[in-house]
């Protein structure tokens, strides 16, 4: 509670170190909530609609439209995706360091509405697209790939559209998510709620994107198909601006990047000067920041935590004062504090809170590592998937399904579950264990994690069956016509990725989002796009060593042939399996071991 501008009676309970969209302070009450952020959600629909709906048919485009072999186009569309999940590490590095999410926003939308923009121009005039050419065997002009300006206008248009995406990926969702106050059980309730529906409204763009924009893109033309998404994307700025007056914006500290070298610099500076300064070994009489064994808790947990008279809350100033000492994990760490002055030459000073920053940093990477094999198995699907119902009866009725609108079955999971899981699971949950949040963010990522598994060793088995539906009508030699076996097969696999999907991508944006420090919570969360995009990254290298591995002493490679049929794809699933499941390990073995983040308690 404070007093007014003016010294008078009234009482203005403020969010400290929060603005409204005029940069004036936002108050309890007036700023935040979930009414705030039911506007980032909305947004998030024409937001993954507009990416979607260009990313998912983007090979289509490049080999029929610019000339692009299918291996140039898997390898563009690569690229383009990965490239777009990254530089969310750059929109989550601007929103803590110096701009609001509410700003990173506003700025990515138009960045991404240029590139759409000038792939809609560059769709629609002759004169910027390459020569037509013919369909292989039915004679006439080679297909050349895009080249020169020509080129350059469809680079430019692809990555203005990846840097805009990268920029609302890394502050769309930390936005929504500062609305709530973690203080209060309600806030943190309702903020996990956020993150779940979050991933519901992702998918719902993509269900549409999928389905009826790569319908208007295979039917009507890639013109309207970039203008879809342009429009999209420019809608989703005045909805998302329609709740500036309710929004709650985190003031900028600075370079979280600089925070990190400095105390990785002062620790190894003091190592090898031989200096102390603090830790563990202090003389100090002050306090010992702790560490939770889950996060936000039931009351008995706290209770344990907070015993009258030996605990207390601690703020940045406390944590900074000579009085409060680090935590015993990653000791070495503890070196950067200077808990005195140094008596020769300088030293770089680093408070405690500093320190516990970058350690909780630190301790978060390994669980951003062990998610990427996930992300690998994701990316990987979205291509020999769409491969073998390519090669099946996609016909459902009179309605033929195009192989790029595949994804309808995960995200149709994804917006089923999702709502069961938020309404029905968790409360369950939260009555069994008694704790918050039900099911805990690493528990909720190890089952994402068993889902994949499961979906790389039922892809195998479901290759099997269509290689063994190809043999018996005689139709291993690809003869043009779609094998007598349903598409449908393929939708187990996608099942199992989208439990895997929701269960994981809503687990690591509220994991990140909610141990990460204050300071660094927009790029902590960006996190789980970097996984995504590494994921991509991954699954090329993998086939390129797979192919490696067995086409040594003259055999063929599993994943080379004149057609699908020739492939070895069930053997490749299964080394996936196999890897996921020692990813998992892994994961496990982190998981166990791994501390909460006990935000403001302390141990006297």
């Amino acid at each position: 509670m404070e007093e007014d501008g003016g010294g008078g009676a009234r009482h203005v309970e403020r969010w400290e170190g929060y603005v409204d969209w005029r940069n004036r302070p936002a108050t309890r009450g007036r700023h935040g909530g979930m009414a705030a952020a039911s506007f980032v959600l909305v947004v998030e629909v024409l937001e993954n609609l507009a990416f979607l709906a260009t990313a998912s048919n983007l090979v289509t485009y490049l080999m029929g439209s610019m000339g692009y072999s299918p291996s140039q186009s898997a390898t563009a569309v690569t690229s383009f995706m990965g490239t777009a999940f990254l530089l969310a590490l750059l929109g989550g590095f601007l929103s803590d360091a110096f701009l609001t999410t509410y700003t990173v926003y506003i700025a990515s939308a138009f960045v991404e509405l240029t590139g759409l923009v000038i792939l809609t121009v560059q769709a629609r005039t002759p004169s910027l697209m390459p020569p037509r050419c013919a369909s292989p065997g039915a004679g006439g002009a080679a297909c050349e790939p895009v080249s020169g300006a020509k080129k350059a206008v469809l680079l430019a248009g692809l990555y203005l559209t990846a840097l805009g995406v990268g920029g609302i990926k890394g502050s769309l969702p930390s936005h929504g998510a500062e609305q709530f106050d973690e203080r209060a059980p309600r806030g943190r309730k309702a903020r996990s709620t956020f993150f779940n529906y979050f991933v519901f409204c992702l998918s719902c763009g993509a269900l549409v994107a999928v389905t009826f924009a790569v319908w208007v893109e295979d039917n009507r033309g890639w013109e309207w198909g970039f203008g879809i998404s342009s429009v999209a994307i420019l809608l989703s700025v005045p909805l998302f601006a329609a709740g500036s007056s309710l929004y709650r914006n985190k003031l900028p500290t600075g370079s979280p990047l600089t925070t990190i070298a400095k105390v990785l610099a002062a620790a190894a500076l003091a190592r090898r000067r031989g200096g102390g300064g603090g830790g563990a070994q202090s003389s100090s009489n002050g306090a010992v920041i702790d560490r939770a064994p889950s996060p936000a808790g039931s009351a008995d947990d706290m209770d344990e935590y907070c015993k009258s008279g030996d605990m207390e809350e601690i703020s940045i100033s406390d944590a900074a004062s000579p009085a409060a000492e680090p935590s015993r994990e990653l000791a070495l760490l503890n070196r950067a504090v200077q808990c005195q002055p140094p008596r020769h030459g300088r030293r770089l000073a680093c408070t405690v809170q500093e320190v516990e920053d970058v350690k909780v940093v630190l301790m978060v990477l390994p669980i951003f590592l062990s998610t990427i094999m996930l992300n690998c198995c994701l990316a990987q699907l979205s291509t020999f998937s769409v491969e073998q119902a390519a090669t099946m009866d996609t016909r459902v009725g009179r309605l033929t399904v195009p192989p790029a609108s595949l994804p309808v079955f995960p995200v149709t999971f994804i917006i089923v579950l999702a709502p069961v899981y938020d309404h029905i699971i968790v409360p369950f949950a939260r009555r069994v264990t008694g704790t918050e949040t039900g099911i805990t963010h690493l528990q909720r990522i190890g089952t994402g994690l068993v889902m994949s598994v499961v979906a790389m060793a039922v892809a195998a088995a479901v290759e099997v069956k269509r290689k063994d539906v190809a043999s018996r009508s005689g139709m291993l030699e690809d003869s043009g016509k779609p094998l007598p076996i349903t598409f449908f097969w393929i939708a187990f696999q996608y099942l199992f990725l989208g439990s895997a999907d929701l269960f994981t991508l809503a687990g690591l944006l509220e994991f990140f989002f909610s141990e990460a420090p204050p300071r660094m919570r927009s790029l902590a969360t960006s996190l789980s796009w970097a996984s995504l995009a590494l994921g991509y990254y991954l699954s090329s290298v993998l086939v390129s060593v797979v192919n490696s591995a067995t086409g040594r002493g003259g055999h063929r490679p599993w994943l080379q042939g004149a057609s699908l049929n020739h492939y070895r794809l069930e053997r490749f699933y299964w080394v996936m399996c196999v890897l996921s499941s020692i990813n998992y390990l892994f994961f496990l073995f982190l998981a166990v071991r791994y501390k909460y983040r006990n935000a403001g308690v302390i141990k006297g």
